[in-house]
């Protein structure tokens, strides 16, 4: 399927570790055409870690798409019935926004944008980064896959000896698993070895 035209939500949350290795996959979805809109979590806009900062994440999403960082679930909302998605990704997606999309806590701009595309019935492709996938947010995790209109990019454990608990998902697969999402269906197989390739 061809990602041109296509208007695609992108949203960030904290998993700061993780964002090295989602740009790539936002510049793709760009270079194919698509209209890339990205969404941010308080904590992506609030934090500096040893990752870098917040604020020069935020700037260089926003040159890679051309588009101003939704930030505020105000902005959010009209992603609605107003300014539809055709989908709405969101990688890295924490252990914490997990449990709260899990929970219908729409609590910040992302989880906001992923209820508006849910509403109108169009795919949310997540992209998990949990030091407790295998853990708490296990019960989570499953909700999540079992409801309709939510795809995951594949994901398997990133470290099972150190972070047993711990699952990522493949990022390189993101645009795969979008086209496939678009069409009603789950990239698979789902769960993976996280470092096969």
């Amino acid at each position: 399927m061809s990602l041109k035209g296509k208007h695609i939500g992108f949203g960030l949350t904290g998993s700061h570790c993780t964002y090295d290795a989602v740009v790539p996959q936002i510049e793709e979805l760009v270079q194919l055409g698509a209209k890339v809109t990205p969404f941010v979590s308080h904590t992506v806009m609030n934090t500096n870690t040893r990752f870098g900062e917040g604020e020069d994440w935020i700037a260089r999403i926003e040159e890679i798409t051309g588009n101003e960082a939704v930030n505020s679930i105000v902005k959010a909302e009209p992603f609605g019935p107003k300014t539809p998605l055709d989908c709405m990704v969101i990688a890295p997606i924490t252990g914490n926004s997990i449990s709260k999309f899990a929970n219908a806590m729409t609590e910040s701009p992302v989880l906001m944008g992923a209820k508006a595309t849910l509403r109108n019935e169009k795919p949310v492709v997540l992209g998990i980064s949990t030091n407790d996938g295998l853990g708490l947010n296990g019960t989570n995790i499953l909700r999540l896959m079992s409801t309709k209109n939510i795809y995951f990019i594949p994901f398997g454990q990133d470290d099972p000896v150190k972070k047993p608990n711990s699952l990522v998902a493949r990022m390189p697969s993101l645009r795969e698993t979008v086209e496939k999402a678009l069409l009603g269906r789950q990239l698979q197989p789902v769960l993976i070895e996280r470092y096969l390739d």
